[in-house]
């Protein structure tokens, strides 16, 4: 059995993003960029199920600039067999990567597609289930446990109500959620063996998908400040305050 994960560069996390000064987009200069957090949780998910010899190979992809190489290079050190980059120098929306994603499916045959739920950077929440339209495939999304048989695949994802368990026939699509499992470290020397690992570029043109955007960005702009909390003295004072600066009573 083959699993396919595409994997997305974001912004590290850590990082305290910051807005353009023509509020055009996000300032991307010297900024740390690492692998979605998501994704890290579905590459996990893949090299478990082939070290538990559920699956043969793990491919990773990945959609976007050169500098996308470095991530799969993460993934590979995480334990995927090997990668392929789809390069695209424009930012592609949730639409145009799904359908990119499904040409790579259809040369790659795999039996599963897992993805992170969501990318950070723009929380769309969207590939994974616009993929699964276009092959037809079932999907379990916000996946909290995988168990994968012979021709099927049990997830279990969490509903506000609880629980609820679904079961897919194979091939289908798998989106991770946070609960799924914890992501390992990359080891020195499994970073130095995922130098040696195939890693082939292909341009996003080649495949003869229409990646026009559909929707148009009009301005970025950061969140408003929010005023410092502070301490009352009594509840009269709360009360006080309240009713004379909030308005609320």
């Amino acid at each position: 059995m083959k699993v396919l994960v595409p994997v997305k560069r974001v912004v590290d996390y850590n990082v305290r993003i910051r807005v353009k000064a023509d509020g055009s987009g996000i300032d991307l200069n010297n900024v740390k960029m690492s692998m979605n957090p998501f994704d890290e949780i579905a590459v996990e998910e893949a090299v478990k199920l082939r070290e538990a010899g559920v699956v043969s190979e793990v491919v990773a992809v990945s959609i976007g600039p050169q500098q996308a190489q470095d991530t799969l290079r993460t993934a590979l050190a995480m334990g995927a067999d090997r990668a392929i980059l789809i390069t695209a120098d424009d930012v592609l929306e949730p639409l145009a990567v799904a359908k990119l994603l499904k040409a790579i499916v259809g040369e790659e045959q795999p039996q599963l597609v897992i993805l992170g739920k969501q990318a950070i950077d723009d929380d769309n929440n969207q590939t994974g289930q616009m993929l699964a339209a276009l092959l037809g495939w079932g999907q379990g999304t916000f996946a909290s446990k995988v168990d994968v048989e012979s021709d099927s695949v049990t997830v279990s994802r969490d509903v506000d109500h609880g629980v609820q368990i679904v079961r897919l026939q194979l091939p289908a699509i798998l989106t991770t959620d946070l609960r799924l499992n914890q992501p390992r470290y990359a080891t020195l020397p499994n970073i130095m063996k995922a130098k040696k690992k195939p890693l082939v570029e292909r341009k996003a043109a080649e495949f003869g998908v229409d990646l026009a955007p559909r929707i148009k960005v009009l301005a970025t702009a950061a969140p408003e400040s929010r005023q410092a909390g502070i301490k009352v003295a009594s509840v009269d004072e709360l009360l006080d305050r309240l009713r004379n600066e909030a308005g609320v009573l």
